[in-house]
């Protein structure tokens, strides 16, 4: 693949898929609010729910926000598992319920008692010399699911099965970490899409948040070989993506994510679809 015009379309596609394409993803969320204290719990929140269909996600994010009155930071800092934690009593997502929803709104709490904010937290198992964040991520899930869950799932200690895990995957499990990677790219980089509120870690150290989207489009346009969706998968098609931009390889993940939620897309060829794409002479599927 020439790399010169891979480039060229994946920054025609960059530029097109822009911020007036919120509504489509979870980041719309964070976006309703002003202050990056607010936007750092919203993000967590809408990160950890963006698994399944966008509807689906949105409608989820949306209720939490309700019961959080729409006030993240106050409510997560206030929180009692015991006295708020009813409130989502009816809540679920998927396999995800209520009590997933406290236990992770708990954790965060901790989180910004122990250093000052999610992103404290999660700067404080960063080493300089890593190659990218797959350390830095072991160690914030690892000493997330370390923290009190105040007895939340009947038990001192948090369950195996306990479903806030779901939030905490790594990649030492081979685990693609795809939404705690989403999560890193709204706080991390900065743009008309997303924040730069930590300031730690530079954009060049992140992983691209990896889906089944991502993984088809990617296999598509030769960023990859791979037909498994794990951590190697997303470290390989970051590592083909730094060959454009080496600083801010993941810049392309809203834009090649929206070829596929919007279902310009398709898993198989369609000639209406493929004619009218933007990435058509870069694709190998013919």
């Amino acid at each position: 693949m020439d790399a010169k015009n891979l480039k060229h379309q994946l920054d025609i596609l960059y530029t097109t898929y822009n911020e007036s394409f919120l509504s489509s993803d979870p980041l719309w969320f964070v976006h309703r609010f002003r202050t990056d204290r607010d936007r750092e719990i919203t993000g967590l929140i809408a990160s950890s729910l963006a698994y399944g269909r966008v509807d689906g996600i949105k409608k989820s994010i949306g209720r939490v926000m309700d019961i959080m009155g729409w006030q993240p930071y106050e409510f997560t800092i206030s929180f009692n598992p015991f006295r708020h934690g009813k409130a989502f009593s009816t809540f679920t997502h998927r396999f995800n319920n209520g009590g997933d929803m406290a236990c992770l709104i708990y954790f965060a709490k901790q989180m910004i008692a122990e250093q000052g904010g999610i992103g404290g937290f999660f700067l404080a198992g960063c080493s300089p010399e890593d190659k990218n964040i797959k350390g830095s991520l072991e160690s914030f899930s690892e000493r997330a699911l370390k923290l009190g869950s105040a007895s939340i799932y009947g038990s001192k200690k948090l369950p195996d099965k306990a479903g806030v895990r779901f939030f905490f995957p790594s990649p030492s499990d081979g685990s693609p970490c795809k939404r705690l990677n989403l999560y890193l790219r709204w706080m991390v980089r900065k743009d008309s899409l997303d924040f730069g509120i930590w300031k730690g870690i530079g954009p060049e150290k992140l992983i691209i948040p990896l889906d089944t989207h991502i993984a088809r489009i990617s296999r598509y346009i030769g960023l990859t070989k791979r037909k498994t969706a794990d951590w190697k998968t997303a470290e390989e098609i970051t590592e083909s993506l730094k060959t454009l931009d080496p600083g801010d390889p993941v810049k392309y993940d809203f834009s090649i994510a929206r070829l596929g939620i919007l279902e310009e897309c398709k898993k198989k060829k369609d000639p209406g679809k493929c004619t009218a794409c933007l990435i058509k002479n870069i694709c190998v599927v013919r």
